[in-house]
C-alpha cells in the first residue's frame, strides 16, 4: 500500500534556511500527525554541523578561526560537512505510520542509499556499530536523525561529486581510520541530478510513498 508523500527539490541553498523550513515541518505534524510525509533533497554551501553530544576534539581547525559556517544542531552524531555535489535529504515523517523504531528507521535510510548505489553497479555496505554506508572501505553516505513525537527531522547525506578537502578539517562522524569518499571516485561521469531520481524512487518504494511535488517551500509549509 502506498499514500502520498510531499517532494521538494531545490538547488543549494543555506543551511539555516532548511533547518527553519523542518522546524516548520516538524512543529505542524506534532500539532497534526495526519499530514503528509516530507521528503526535502537539498545541497548547501560549504558547512560544518555537530550534533547535539558532538565532541570539539574532532575538529581540527583553529578554534580562535573557525570556518565561516558552523552550527551545533539537534541531530545525532558527531561533526560531519556539506558543500555542493553532495545530495542531502530532510524526511519529515511519521514513524507511527510506519514503524515506531529509531533503529528501524536508520537501517531503512542506509536500504535507499545502498539500493541507489547497486543501481550504478556498487556495492554498499553497512559496517557493524556505525552508521551509514561505505563501498571499498571509504565512507559516501552519513546519517544522522532527530524525532520528537515520532516525527522525523534532519537526515542523510550521500557524497556523489563533491569535492571532499573540507572533510580534512575534521574527524567526519568521529571516525578517524577510515577515508570518507564519493560516487564520482568509482564512476567519474556520475552526474548528481541523475542520482537524486534514484534516490526519490528508492525513498518511495521502502517508505510506501508516491509523490506529490512541490516547488517552494513557502508552498510546502502553507499547503495544509
Amino acid at each position: 500500500m502506498t499514500v502520498t508523500g510531499r517532494l521538494c527539490q531545490k538547488g543549494v541553498l543555506p543551511y539555516t534556511e532548511i533547518l527553519e523550513v523542518q522546524l516548520s515541518l516538524l512543529a505542524q505534524r506534532c500539532t497534526n500527525p495526519d499530514l503528509d510525509d516530507v521528503l526535502l533533497l537539498q545541497q548547501h554551501p560549504a558547512v560544518y554541523t555537530l550534533g547535539r553530544g558532538s565532541s570539539l576534539e574532532f575538529l581540527k581547525f583553529d578554534p580562535a578561526q573557525p570556518p565561516p559556517e558552523i552550527h551545533r544542531i539537534g541531530r545525532g552524531g558527531e561533526v560531519t560537512y556539506h558543500c555542493p555535489g553532495q545530495l542531502v535529504g530532510y524526511p519529515i515523517l511519521n514513524l507511527q505510520r510506519h514503524q515506531p523504531d529509531l533503529h528501524w528507521y536508520l537501517r531503512e535510510l542506509e536500504a535507499v542509499l545502498i539500493d541507489t548505489l547497486a543501481d550504478y553497479g556498487l556495492l554498499g555496505e553497512r559496517i557493524e556499530g556505525l552508521t551509514g554506508v561505505w563501498v571499498e572501505g571509504h565512507k559516501l553516505a552519513a546519517i544522522g536523525i532527530q524525532a520528537r513525537r515520532w516525527i522525523t527531522m534532519h537526515g542523510f547525506a550521500l557524497n556523489i561529486c563533491p569535492d571532499l578537502s573540507g572533510f580534512r578539517q575534521i574527524v567526519p562522524c568521529g571516525i578517524g581510520d577510515r577515508p570518507v569518499g564519493s560516487m564520482a571516485q568509482f564512476i567519474p561521469a556520475i552526474k548528481l541530478a541523475d542520482v537524486q531520481q534514484q534516490v526519490i524512487h528508492h525513498f518511495g518504494q521502502r517508505f510506501g510513498l508516491t509523490w506529490q511535488e512541490f516547488n517552494s517551500h513557502d508552498e510546502l509549509i502553507g499547503d495544509n
